[in-house]
């Protein structure tokens, strides 16, 4: 074996069988369900329990989150959604219609984050329109979370179910 195939056995580009897609799988939705709204959700278990300086950090991390990223969608939020289309598009017309694997990785981890930024953008909005008591700031980032991770849950479901049919079809087929 010389190292051309070292390499290309290393980083195999079927996608689905590949480790290297699984552990970034992993690691996209542990990040997505960590970090809410870029607060990390163990600062919003610490202003919850001791109140004082965590809650006040809290609340300055998020408005200035929040704040950002409403001014990002306002500025660039058309161009930032066409681009996505764009992308998740070719991906799904390369991925399904040209059978390309590594498209439908792509279009498999892309499209739920696609939707955990609109949900972003929604509670960032909720969030920035009025202002909120502690305890229902704290209760909005608990439900965001808890649909960030209902997302991640049926993504990686439906592409690990996907990826066992191309690994058993792939193998039975000889390709």
């Amino acid at each position: 074996m010389d190292w051309y195939s070292s390499v290309f056995e290393l980083i195999d580009m079927r996608s689905f069988s590949n480790l290297w897609f699984w552990i970034a799988l992993a690691v996209v939705w542990s990040s997505a369900s960590h970090w809410i709204l870029g607060v990390p959700f163990d600062m919003v278990g610490r202003a919850r329990r001791r109140g004082g300086q965590a809650a006040e950090d809290l609340t300055d991390l998020l408005r200035i989150n929040t704040a950002r990223l409403l001014y990002i969608a306002e500025e660039a939020g058309l161009w930032v959604i066409a681009g996505g289309t764009f992308f998740l598009t070719g991906f799904a017309v390369l991925g399904w219609v040209y059978w390309v694997e590594i498209a439908q990785a792509l279009f498999l981890l892309g499209f739920p984050m696609s939707l955990v930024s609109l949900l972003s953008v929604y509670t960032a909005r909720a969030l920035h329109e009025k202002d909120h008591d502690l305890e229902a700031v704290y209760k909005r980032l608990g439900r965001h979370r808890l649909i960030v991770q209902g997302i991640g849950m049926v993504s990686i479901f439906i592409t690990a179910m996907w990826g066992m049919y191309m690994n058993l079809s792939i193998g039975v087929l000889g390709g």
